[in-house]
């Protein structure tokens, strides 16, 4: 594999695992705090169609990426009100939330665009591109110690790690901050208590439902901001069905990583991987074989993520009051 060829997976990588990522982490911190949620899909679907409808009609990317936070924390809301404060099931919730999201972004693209379910595409200078060109200036510079050395660092470095939007590198902070604020902070302790014994919690004066809330409102942020890099970094318009079960592999990789920020950040590197990967070898030829079918290398992702579920699922262990609505004693 040549220099070109490996600086162009790994930032395809990082870029497809960007979403990944962020719905991910979305998951993780609803999830400790004892709140399932398999909305993932929709909240970030419902956010690429508002981040691409702001966006467009206004050519303002801040509004595109309000307008989507907006409805993805909506959203979390309204599956905190049904699941929290009605003790109602997460599980058909979130399903709800997958169909309300599927179909209403198709009828209001269709109504408000007329273009079959898209959105008009969003226009360059509003769009999220590489943050900072210049960084891979000082890759290009150590070509004087040689043409191979150069054009390394260059496709590596330059390309391949440094040529990226503000939202990728926001997604890997991101997951530093979500870890260090499990771990090392009052409040996130009392998230990950109140995912294992809610009771506990209220015995010791801290409202369950209101740090379950809280954690929904950040699961929207995140789920916001997945849906926004969908469309205004990813790709220039919003179509039906877009996020193509992002939200489900997101969920694949938090129960791979059992639940936990750093080893859910190498699932979802290395979903992205096989997705770049895919991409790579679409038309590739493998001899004595022939060509590899391209059906099959795109579905190499969704495939894993059957096989990493059948695995793994029985092996990691959920929080102990994942899934159980809380009632509070008196």
């Amino acid at each position: 594999m040549d220099e070109i060829a490996l600086g162009s997976i790994i930032a395809s990588t990082l870029r497809v695992s960007t979403p990944l990522l962020l719905c991910a982490m979305a998951g993780l911190v609803s999830e400790r705090s004892g709140v399932v949620d398999l909305g993932l899909e929709g909240k970030m679907l419902f956010a690429a169609f508002a981040a691409a409808a702001a966006a467009s009609v206004s050519q303002s990317t801040g509004l595109g990426l309000i307008a989507a936070i907006s409805v993805a924390c909506c959203l979390s809301m309204l599956h905190g009100f049904a699941c929290v404060s009605h003790r109602g099931d997460q599980v058909v919730s979130g399903v709800a939330i997958n169909m309300v999201a599927a179909g209403l972004t198709v009828v209001l693209g269709i109504a408000w665009f007329k273009q079959g379910g898209q959105t008009p595409p969003i226009d360059a200078a509003v769009r999220m591109t590489g943050m900072m060109p210049a960084w891979s200036e000082p890759a290009q510079a150590v070509t004087d110690l040689g043409p191979w050395v150069g054009n390394w660092v260059a496709a590596i470095v330059g390309h391949g790690l440094l040529s990226h939007n503000l939202l990728v590198y926001l997604a890997f902070v991101l997951v530093l901050v979500v870890w260090f604020l499990l771990e090392f902070t009052r409040p996130g302790l009392r998230l990950r208590a109140v995912g294992e014994n809610p009771a506990m919690v209220e015995a010791a004066g801290v409202s369950v439902a209101r740090l379950r809330y809280g954690a929904l409102l950040v699961n929207g942020l995140l789920c916001g901001l997945a849906g926004s890099y969908l469309t205004l970094a990813q790709n220039a318009s919003f179509s039906p069905n877009m996020s193509a079960g992002r939200g489900f592999i997101a969920l694949a990789a938090l129960i791979f990583g059992k639940w936990k920020p750093l080893p859910t950040l190498l699932a979802c590197l290395l979903f992205g991987f096989l997705d770049a990967l895919a991409i790579r070898l679409q038309g590739a030829v493998i001899p004595g074989i022939g060509e590899v079918p391209v059906q099959l290398i795109q579905a190499l992702p969704y495939l894993l993520t059957v096989v990493l579920l059948a695995g793994f699922i029985g092996q990691a262990q959920a929080p102990k009051a994942l899934g159980q609505p809380y009632l509070k004693e008196r």
